[in-house]
């Protein structure tokens, strides 16, 4: 039984051992020296394929616009054949100025302290 809990111990002292040499191995790699798991789950890629506006044509056909990285294409489904109706399409700069506004960096507080501690304001 004795031997069991040294076992034990010598196995989870070899895990750590391992895991700090890791973290260490990445630090000097890379300089980061946080701990998280970050590395192991990326944020997610943005959509490059996406369905902008559908319309109904008749009962079985329908337009669909979708954007595809930056250029729309709009085509027609639902008929005997699919039909690409225009290709092509240049996305207006207004919706990508949206969408790079939307992404910008937050800016910072309006009442943000510009001096240091131990000095007055109106210095």
């Amino acid at each position: 039984m004795e031997l069991l809990v040294w076992g034990l111990f010598l196995a989870l002292l070899l895990a750590a051992a391992i895991v700090a040499g890791l973290w260490t191995y990445r630090a000097l790699t890379t300089g980061d020296t946080s701990f998280s798991l970050g590395w192991m789950f990326p944020p997610k890629a943005e959509p490059r394929l996406g369905v902008m506006e559908e319309a109904k044509v008749d009962r079985v056909r329908r337009l669909v616009l979708i954007r595809r990285d930056d250029v729309e294409h709009l085509i027609m489904t639902g008929g005997p054949v699919d039909v690409v109706i225009e290709t092509g399409i240049a996305v207006a700069r207004q919706d990508l100025l949206d969408v790079h506004e939307m992404r910008q960096e937050p800016t910072p507080p309006v009442f943000a302290r510009k001096h240091g501690f131990g000095q007055a304001v109106n210095e």
